[in-house]
């Protein structure tokens, strides 16, 4: 299955609220910078590939309404400093923006009198590229990750990375689906329920029985365990920002699979776009991580689950060091390490 989390319909973007999923399938109307910003936040459209989209996207809606090229310019930096802010770990999200704004920029100080509607024009095109390159690089991680495992049949999985998480392809899930259409019925996967919001227990869980791949559900709790003594052969995940020297932002929860396969030497892969990968941050420590409502983890769903009046801290994600990530796939293919240095032009090494 590659579902597309959002459609494009020039004036708006109809967006698949997540939020719901499994249970409704229902879309969400977004018309301007500020609904999207709202959507992001609250993760009715997330995955950092598919928020990066969704920014271009909303730009592009933004672009489209009336005024000079001017006035659109500066409406569409007021509407990129909104939708940056929505969330700020996820590097997608600032890397798409700049690409529009840095587009729309250009196209205006090469001709001062470039038509309003020519900018916007410009803007879609520019929107829309990004959509399909992350479509191009989907399929492209899918290869080179499923080629890493020629043998191996089980596989624990955390978050969402598939459709839902990009531009309807997929990262760590779309190497899962790879392997699943080169072997139908040899692969098994394992897949974390991960907080916040159980996006794996509603959004995986989904995909993979949509597509038809043999999987089981397990509680966050669960993983280490199961990474130790369930004879799991790979964990794969996405990432949200990758810095230069390979440590990686993800949900909540992917340092301690991390540690788990170390421990029980089971290859750890961060499959993610070169888009995530941020050059200009050093290190894990120069990432912001997201710090999400404490009603998220006292309460599922409105109801619920301690005490009234406790405290509760809820980490969106965490950073693993590079020195515990054994391959970082790409688009453009496969970085060996540690140690990984992936400043600069992005040169990977060949092969699985």
């Amino acid at each position: 299955m590659s579902r597309d989390p959002f459609s494009f319909e020039g004036d708006r973007v109809l967006l698949l609220d997540q939020t719901l999923l499994p249970d409704r399938e229902e879309t969400i109307e977004v018309r301007d910078a500020l609904q999207m910003a709202d959507a992001i936040a609250r993760l009715a459209v997330r995955g950092a590939p598919a928020i990066g989209i969704a920014a271009a996207l909303a730009l592009a809606v933004e672009a489209a309404r009336d005024g000079s090229a001017a006035t659109r310019l500066g409406r569409l930096e007021d509407a990129g400093k909104i939708l940056v802010a929505s969330r700020p770990t996820a590097v997608n999200l600032t890397w798409a923006v700049e690409r529009i704004l840095g587009a729309a920029r250009r196209a205006l100080a090469r001709d001062p009198d470039l038509d309003g509607e020519r900018l916007a024009a410009l803007v879609r095109e520019e929107a829309l590229a990004i959509w399909e390159e992350d479509r191009a690089a989907s399929r492209a991680m899918a290869a080179h990750g499923a080629d890493l495992f020629p043998a191996a049949s089980r596989f624990l999985t955390h978050c969402n990375t598939g459709a839902l998480a990009t531009g309807g392809g997929g990262t760590a899930l779309a190497v899962l689906l790879e392997l699943h259409r080169r072997r139908p019925g040899g692969i098994e996967v394992w897949a974390t329920e991960t907080r916040p919001l159980l996006q794996g227990a509603r959004l995986t869980a989904w995909e993979l029985r949509e597509a038809g791949v043999p999987f089981r559900l397990i509680a966050d709790s669960a993983a280490a365990h199961t990474i130790l003594r369930g004879g799991i052969e790979g964990v794969l995940v996405g990432a949200d920002r990758i810095a230069r020297n390979g440590d990686a932002a993800n949900k909540i929860g992917t340092l301690g699979l991390a540690l788990a396969a170390q421990a029980a030497g089971v290859p750890f892969v961060v499959v993610a776009p070169t888009s995530t990968i941020d050059p200009a941050i050093p290190d894990g420590a120069s990432i912001a991580v997201e710090a999400r409502a404490a009603e998220e983890v006292t309460a599922i769903r409105g109801m619920r689950l301690a005490p009234t009046g406790i405290r509760a801290e809820n980490p969106a994600f965490d950073v693993t060091p590079s020195r515990w990530i054994g391959a970082i796939v790409t688009e453009r293919g496969v970085f060996r390490g540690p140690p990984y240095e992936l400043g600069g032009p992005v040169d990977t090494k060949p092969g699985p």
